[in-house]
């Protein structure tokens, strides 16, 4: 029998986490609404406001991998109310920003601080959570990483519209608070008496790697790819400095993320099932929104309603596999998972411009429920046969291919769509004749009025990208059914009684 204060130390813990993960995971995708108020209010250009997307990125990503050893130095607790008072108060500097310089600089160290968030979250929650119950945290846990990416833009438009693009920052001020006292009152720290020496050199080569690959993914769709110079700066840099942290970190005595992490199976699998899971779920989530404002026609508003019940979806499939993850083989909820991911898509490749908001409704439900019954077995598994002294260091490099799979998978059907946006619409255009159908009108085409001619127009770049966005939807559907066969390399494990079981 649990000890009723435990249970209730468990619960309050397990409620501030989240609401550390939901503050970082909404600020990614949050502000993107609201670009084009702040670059009105700023006098920037559209490339100069990207800026407070790409700053962002980059800096999480080149902070995440030292989230691990910060903790094992200084302790977990104290290093994740670190990071949320410094996110919480950087943020409000991002509101209080008066030019476009200022809001970069901000934004750059918002996601330097909450680089940190989400994997240390995950890693309490692991601490606090016996191995039995671990499944049960990791639902939990996952909901607010998973619903943040998803809530994020239609906040951020509701925000931007009703008060002001400053409110997407500000909102962060009560969560940030309510949180780093929650967590300075319930965890306890304990850093390492011995730590092993920080790995300086380690440490720089992996974060210019991921900088200069970050960069290189954010603006190549931009600077068309490798036609220039920055891009192939970027890709030569990525690469050089990669190698030599590869190389350092095989032959140096203390090297920045310790070798053993990659000698357990469970993790190394886990860790590309985790990057395609982050690009299924984020690229879904940035392919959507365009989709139904800039085709359909839909508001920010409607189109935050529309997508809101694939949530819903995650959130049924989660409560059930919290109750059935110590019963089966967790390697078949989650193939069942990425199956059920793979059936939505496909569905998706199916839509025409005229397809029901019914439609996309149940569509997006199913593809929820999918998506949460792959990220919480998923999670479980990656670390089941990991020692715990190498599980934040885990938890920070699982956090880590989970953004890049995101980006990774941004920046290439991004750029599909807009290359096969551009062929398609050159096909169409040249089946066009004064003496063509009248498709899509039923008519005959008209002279070459230049009203007419606009209409028309219109319709073939909507028809073009329609095509785009379904060849888009095919190709993460493909993802989501090769990754199946890397399942059956990992170990499984059943949990049963408070014993551990595992099988080869």
């Amino acid at each position: 029998m649990i000890d009723p204060r435990v249970k209730r130390r468990r619960g309050l813990i397990t409620i501030v986490v989240m609401m550390a993960t939901i503050m970082y995971a909404l600020d990614g995708t949050i502000a993107n609404v609201a670009l084009p108020s702040i670059q009105g209010s700023l006098s920037a250009t559209q490339e100069q406001v990207s800026w407070v997307i790409t700053s962002y990125i980059v800096a999480s990503a080149i902070m995440t991998p030292l989230a691990g050893f910060c903790a094992v130095r200084f302790g977990l607790g104290r290093v994740l109310v670190t990071a949320v008072v410094g996110f919480t108060a950087v943020s409000m500097m991002c509101g209080a920003a008066q030019t476009l310089d200022q809001l970069v600089l901000f934004r750059a160290l918002q996601g330097a601080f909450g680089a940190s968030l989400v994997p240390l979250s995950q890693a309490l929650m692991m601490e606090t959570y016996p191995r039995e119950e671990q499944g049960k945290a990791m639902a939990l846990w996952g909901v607010g990483t998973m619903l943040g990416p998803i809530t994020g833009p239609s906040l951020g438009g509701w925000l931007t519209d009703e008060y002001s693009w400053r409110w997407v920052f500000y909102v962060n001020l009560p969560v940030g608070v309510l949180c780093a006292i929650g967590l300075m009152i319930l965890v306890r720290n304990h850093g390492n008496d011995r730590p092993r020496p920080f790995d300086l050199l380690g440490f720089a080569l992996l974060a210019i790697a991921i900088g200069s690959f970050q960069l290189m993914l954010d603006r190549g769709q931009q600077l068309d790819w490798f036609d220039s110079p920055e891009i192939v700066v970027e890709t030569l840099v990525a690469g050089i400095a990669f190698a030599m942290f590869l190389i350092h970190t095989l032959t140096d005595e203390h090297p920045f993320l310790s070798r053993d992490l990659f000698k357990d199976r469970n993790l190394t699998v886990g860790l590309v099932l985790t990057g395609v899971c982050g690009l299924v779920l984020i690229v879904s989530a940035t392919l959507m929104p365009p989709f139904l404002q800039q085709l359909k026609g839909y508001p920010v508003f409607t189109t935050g309603l529309v997508l809101a019940p694939r949530g819903l979806g995650m959130m049924v499939s989660m409560m059930m596999v919290a109750r059935i993850i110590t019963r089966f083989d967790a390697r078949y909820i989650i193939a069942l998972g990425f199956g059920l991911c793979a059936l939505s898509l496909w569905e998706m490749t199916t839509f025409t411009l005229d397809v029901s908001e019914a439609a996309i409704v149940w569509n997006g439900i199913y593809l929820g429920f999918g998506l949460g019954l792959v990220f919480p077995p998923l999670t479980t598994l990656t670390f089941a046969t990991l020692p715990a002294r190498l599980r934040t260091e885990g938890a920070a490099i699982n956090a880590l291919l989970r953004n890049l799979g995101a980006s990774v998978g941004i920046a290439i059907l991004v750029s599909l769509l807009a290359r096969n946006t551009q062929e398609n619409r050159a096909d169409l255009v040249s089946q066009f004749t004064p003496y063509s159908p009248g498709w899509p009108f039923g008519k005959v085409m008209p002279g070459a009025d230049s009203q007419m001619l606009a209409v028309w127009d219109a319709e073939i770049n909507r028809q073009a990208a329609m095509i785009g966005y379904l060849n888009d939807f095919r190709v993460m559907t493909i993802c989501s059914l090769v990754v199946l066969p890397l399942l059956f390399l990992m170990r499984r494990q059943i949990l049963v009684r408070s014993v551990a079981v595992h099988v080869d």
